[in-house]
């Protein structure tokens, strides 16, 4: 008998995994926030003999070295990647025995695309293939993005990718169970694609990469890449050289006095209470990144690289999630923190600011008039799809360089949801801007009455 345990890590879109039988399991690709990983096991009754990554991820800070080093597990890592550690190597066709009482051995298969060295592991049960782990291969419904290590690879990596897939796809059973590291809400991913379970017989039925030639599936990939995370050009490197262990202790408190000089040295303060709590009361001049959801993407992406963050929290358990968020893509410990709420946070005699919240409907109660602008701050990608006549488009991570782009009057702003508009509002209220976030779906924009068209 063998399992597989899903280690999820919504925020960035990842899953992690441990696989075994009765004594012993491998961790693949795990996040940098390795208890979750050793808890897991420890509810197997099982002990991390291996842990191996499919490839130098640039989309996170990995956990894998620290996680060998206090399990005393092998490291396995491919052959080709360029790392300052010591490690087990890993080329094609290399095999490791993961528990011997079960038969479960873990295989080696060099699939190049996403980055130059990726490896996928085929997990075996006395010798059938069972399931593979495909890291930022073979994806469920699509490919991991082939542009993110150099530019001038990207098309080769990209072809790489189309070969790789139908590698898999050639040398596995169709109901080998396929098992990514991206591809749930990922920036390492392609494209998004629905579902949350996949085999390789299901792939080769619709899986692009498996049902066009390669030279149709590469000029499309090319063309649909988006935008790349700022912050994906520290984790390479930082992966690469071996990250620290981490610490998720407390950071050290901030009364409002404190609060108000760091704002005042131009250090980031971020309110992470939901949109709706930070839009009727917050300090002024801090930014509103909710904790639930892609908190570490947006913020590690907007943030100038390296500036100290103070974090304002409404409990301690929200502070700790975040922390431990926040870890996951190198920003390892905030200047200061405090919890409570706006009036916790403001000095005496001062008030907490806010703006307004409002649909698309009420949008369309006010536009087109003079001194309303509309600001989509969506990716050029979705904004292809449809945009709000009228409207200026600055997308959500360039906006805190161009907020002297946007022009004068009361700015409406809108995403997809709402959840990148009340970033953008919190930035322009900052700024001093008078405001009004959209926290509405993009679809109740047309049923508004709200010209919606291609640019």
């Amino acid at each position: 008998m063998f399992f597989v345990d899903t280690i999820e890590v919504s925020g960035l879109g990842n899953r992690s995994y441990l696989a075994g039988g009765e004594r012993t399991a491998v961790a693949v690709d795990p996040p940098r926030d390795i208890d979750q990983v050793i808890a897991a096991a420890a509810r197997r009754g099982v002990r991390i003999s291996q842990v191996v990554e499919t490839h130098v991820h640039n989309d996170y800070v990995t956990g894998g070295l620290e996680l060998a080093r206090v399990t005393g597990a092998a490291y396995l890592v491919p052959a080709g990647a360029r790392v300052s550690f010591e490690r087990v190597p890993v080329c094609d066709g290399d095999r490791a025995e993961i528990d011997s009482d079960a038969g479960l051995t873990l295989r080696a298969l060099a699939t190049p695309g996403h980055t130059p060295h990726h490896t996928s592991y085929v997990l075996e049960a006395n010798g059938a293939a069972v399931a593979v782990f495909t890291g930022g291969s073979l994806l469920i419904g699509t490919v991991g993005r082939p542009d993110l290590v150099e530019p001038r690879l990207t098309e080769r990596l990209a072809r790489a990718q189309h070969a790789s897939a139908h590698r898999l796809a050639a040398e596995l059973p169709e109901e080998t169970e396929v098992l990514p590291t991206h591809g749930f809400g990922s920036f390492c991913s392609s494209s998004q694609a629905e579902g949350s379970a996949t085999t390789i017989g299901k792939e080769k039925a619709s899986n692009e990469a498996l049902t066009r030639d390669v030279d149709t599936f590469v000029a499309d990939l090319l063309a649909g890449l988006d935008d790349i995370p700022a912050y994906y050009t520290h984790m390479g490197p930082a992966n690469a050289a071996g990250p620290a262990p981490v610490d998720l202790t407390p950071p050290a408190p901030a009364d409002a006095e404190e609060i108000a000089a760091r704002l005042a040295a131009g250090e980031w303060v971020v309110d992470l209470r939901n949109r709706v709590a930070f839009a009727a009361g917050h300090m002024s001049g801090s930014f509103n990144f909710e904790a639930e959801g892609q908190l570490a993407t947006y913020l590690a992406w907007l943030i100038p690289w390296g500036k100290p963050v103070t974090l304002l929290a409404e409990s301690r358990e929200q502070l700790a999630a975040a922390q431990r968020e926040l870890v996951r893509v190198g920003i390892d410990r905030p200047a200061a923190a405090a919890t409570g709420g706006p009036a916790d946070w403001v000095r005496e005699g001062e008030t907490p600011a806010a703006f307004r919240r409002a649909t698309f409907a009420d949008l369309a109660g006010r536009h087109p008039t003079e001194g309303v602008v509309v600001l989509d701050v969506r990716r050029g990608s979705e904004r292809a799809g449809g945009y709000v006549e009228g409207s200026v488009h600055i997308p959500i991570h360039t906006l805190h360089r161009r907020l002297g782009e946007v022009p004068d009057g009361e700015v409406w702003v809108h995403c997809a949801g709402g959840m990148r508009a009340a970033v953008a509002a919190s930035l322009l209220d900052a700024a001093g801007r008078v405001v009004v976030a959209v926290d509405d779906s993009f679809d109740a924009a047309e049923r508004a009455g709200l010209t919606a068209g291609n640019p």
